[in-house]
């Protein structure tokens, strides 16, 4: 076996389950509102030589020789990115969202400060400050909540927040919310209490470069996003802020330098430069008009999605959805803590989604009382509103028969005939 054996030369198990993936985003409905569908570029800079490159330091000044080539990308990748969001700064080198949140922390606060991030239970993310996370373990994070009965942020309420505890930092942005986020007032919230506003815009980062969002970067000092969901590239993270800092009067103190040097050298040694260049192809296919065009009918979908599911007696957090994703509340159907096997059930058929809590959950994060669904990666297989109605319908079919294994494979022979019209990377010979 020669050192440069193909994958199916030399691994068969890793092959077969390569293959088995292939048929199972191939065969089944991808629901998941942090997952997406990249294109086979995308895919292609992913796996590219530039796997095997150390380029620790930034674009033209780096610790190592040999990097023309990745100067070259990942300058692009920042000019692109410039561009499409309209950003002063840009770093594309973390590694994924969450270290993207901890160089912002590491870059703006001291161990132990105050800042106020969205809670988990309600729509926020592990990084907002939950106790398990470094967020809620090296600082000391005051959440804020959705209202007790609408389940909508409720900007008075966490102004009022603001002005009792004097964050150093407030974070805006979702990782369960189906609604807009109004990242205008929450800026003006910063401002009023001399917090830095940082705005982590991971899952709906799509929607915001094309407009079918508010776009929080040109005005909020920091913003951060995945490039894996919306944005539909490899996995990764991305940082983008005003050159500078607001609180700095003799204007010495750079915020861009303050976030560069906090992911390298400070978190990060070399970045992923097969990632970054996926990252670079990435931005170039969202500047394209039918980016925006895509990014529309997520919307559109998540909409039909929602008004089918209530069509068929489910209950939704927040009664519907402005973006993305969707929470179904299965309280109503008494399975309050029953979102584990709601999950495991539609996954017999074919739909893939995740059990998630929903504000003030009765139960535990473990088992909790809700499911979470998005539209970004059936959109971008090509699913439209009459698609989105099947699923629903579908989906409305195992919750209410969850014991049911004919009612079960029923719908998973409806899921595999849908998805047949709709089929994944067929050119790729090595996963068919």
């Amino acid at each position: 076996m020669g050192m440069m054996d193909s994958i199916e030369k030399s691994d068969a198990d890793i092959l077969k389950a390569i293959k088995n993936e292939h048929k199972r985003l191939n065969e089944g409905v991808e629901l998941i509102p942090s997952e997406n569908v990249v294109s086979k570029a995308v895919l292609q800079a992913t796996g590219s030589v530039f796997t095997n490159k150390y380029s620790e330091g930034y674009p033209h000044k780096r610790y190592y020789g040999g990097n023309e080539f990745v100067d070259k990308v990942e300058d692009l990748a920042i000019e692109r990115a410039k561009k499409l969001f309209g950003a002063e700064h840009v770093n594309v080198q973390p590694y994924s969202g969450s270290p993207a949140n901890q160089a912002v922390f590491f870059a703006l606060l001291n161990l132990g400060d105050t800042f106020m991030g969205f809670d988990l239970t309600a729509g926020g993310h592990l990084t907002h400050g939950s106790k398990v996370n470094f967020s809620g373990k090296q600082y000391n994070c005051i959440p804020y909540n959705v209202d007790k009965k609408t389940h909508l942020l409720d900007y008075d309420i966490i102004k009022k927040q603001a002005l009792k505890t004097k964050p150093k930092m407030i974070i805006s942005g979702l990782t369960a919310y189906p609604r807009k986020i109004d990242f205008m007032v929450f800026q003006e919230i910063c401002d009023s209490v001399g917090a830095y506003h940082m705005s982590d815009i991971a899952h709906i980062a799509g929607l915001c470069a094309t407009g079918v969002h508010e776009n929080p970067v040109p005005y909020t000092d920091v913003v951060t996003t995945t490039t894996h969901k919306t944005l539909r590239g490899p996995r990764g993270g991305m940082i983008m802020c005003k050159i500078r800092d607001k609180f700095d009067k003799d204007g010495k103190k750079n915020l861009a330098q303050k976030i560069d040097s906090a992911v390298f050298p400070g978190l990060q040694g070399g970045p992923h430069d097969h990632v970054n260049a996926a990252k670079a192809v990435t931005f170039g296919e969202a500047l394209k008009p039918e980016f925006k065009g895509y990014c529309k009918q997520i919307v559109k979908n998540a909409k039909v999605l929602a008004d089918t599911l209530m069509d068929e007696g489910l209950e939704l957090v927040t009664g519907g959805t402005d973006n993305h994703l969707i929470v179904i509340s299965l309280v109503n159907k008494g399975l309050t803590g029953k979102g584990e096997d709601v999950q495991d059930a539609l996954d017999e058929a074919g739909i893939t989604v995740n059990k998630n809590t929903i504000p003030y959950e009765p139960n535990t994060p473990f088992n909790p009382s809700g499911i979470r669904l998005g539209t970004p990666a059936v959109t971008t297989r090509g699913f439209k509103e009459s698609e989105m109605k099947v699923v629903g319908e579908s989906i409305a079919k195992v919750i209410d028969n969850l014991n049911d294994d004919a009612v079960i494979t029923k719908v998973k022979k409806d899921i595999l005939e849908l998805c047949k019209n709709f089929p994944l990377y067929p050119e790729f010979k090595v996963l068919s």
